[in-house]
């Protein structure tokens, strides 16, 4: 018995050290997993790691008045008045609506006919057109652009790893804590200069002179390139399950909503 509580204790003791606190406020404790989810929530597609020394402690300092202010929020009473109190309780039944509709959806059976049978006969949903990934660096004037253009080397990995550094460093757009990195996109989502700049670059290389657009001067990477084609079926087959759960949901909400109103006290004034 001893030893299984040795055991329990030095599990439980290994949990804990796998937690690491980056601050405490008053006892309560900020971790690195707190820190992180604050990070992605207020910036899709970023994480913790990739944000300058400057930025990292940007971020805890602003978790650090979340708590304060909390701890003073706490201390005016304010979840005893009526205001709350009542948004709370429509915040619970949409909370209830949602895992009630989440679980209803859920319950619903598509199969793998029905999904290529959806697939096929709605094949034009499925091609797609030529799409791009790059990075970009983008700088108030043509002369802080070419001087960028001029710290990079020609190819290779290098050309890369210091295109990063120098977007984290110096560019002035939102993408410059993910290294410069933006989603895939195709001709049409970007204005006219920045895509025809970016599409007709080679896999791995960049543009050797600046690209201004109504943003300013940018210096562009291409990671990558998709040819126009259909996508396979495995890659969609989930949107494909979703999609049609989503559609059988509303059908079935539509029959249920008949059904209840039949036997409900309705007056509508």
């Amino acid at each position: 018995m001893k030893i299984i509580f040795i055991m329990i204790y030095s599990l439980m003791a290994i949990k804990l050290m796998a937690v690491e606190v980056v601050a405490t406020v008053n006892g309560s404790t900020i971790s690195q997993e707190d820190v992180n989810a604050f990070v992605i929530s207020s910036i899709p597609g970023a994480n913790f790691n990739v944000l300058t020394n400057v930025q990292k402690k940007s971020v805890i300092n602003q978790m650090i008045d979340r708590k304060l202010f909390l701890e003073d929020a706490k201390k005016t009473k304010i979840a005893n008045s009526a205001d709350f109190k009542e948004s709370l309780q429509k915040m619970k039944e949409n909370l209830m609506l949602d895992y009630w509709m989440k679980k209803k959806v859920e319950e619903i059976i598509i199969d793998d006919r029905e999904a290529k049978i959806y697939y096929r006969d709605n094949h034009l949903k499925f091609t797609k057109a030529t799409s791009v990934k790059v990075r970009h660096i983008l700088l108030a004037s043509e002369r802080e652009a070419l001087e960028v253009i001029g710290e990079l080397p020609s190819r290779g990995q290098k050309l890369k790893e210091k295109f990063i550094s120098l977007a984290k460093e110096k560019s002035t757009g939102p993408s410059a804590v993910n290294g410069g990195e933006l989603d895939w996109f195709v001709l049409e989502q970007m204005v006219p200069e920045f895509s025809e700049a970016a599409f007709s670059l080679k896999k791995g290389t960049i543009t050797t002179q600046p690209v201004k657009t109504q943003f300013g001067y940018h210096v562009i990477y291409l990671e990558d390139k998709k040819k126009k084609g259909i996508v396979p079926f495995k890659t969609v087959k989930a949107n494909i399950v979703k999609s049609l759960r989503l559609s059988k949901f509303k059908t079935k909400l539509e029959k249920l909503s008949k059904k209840l109103k039949k036997t409900a006290k309705i007056t509508v004034k």
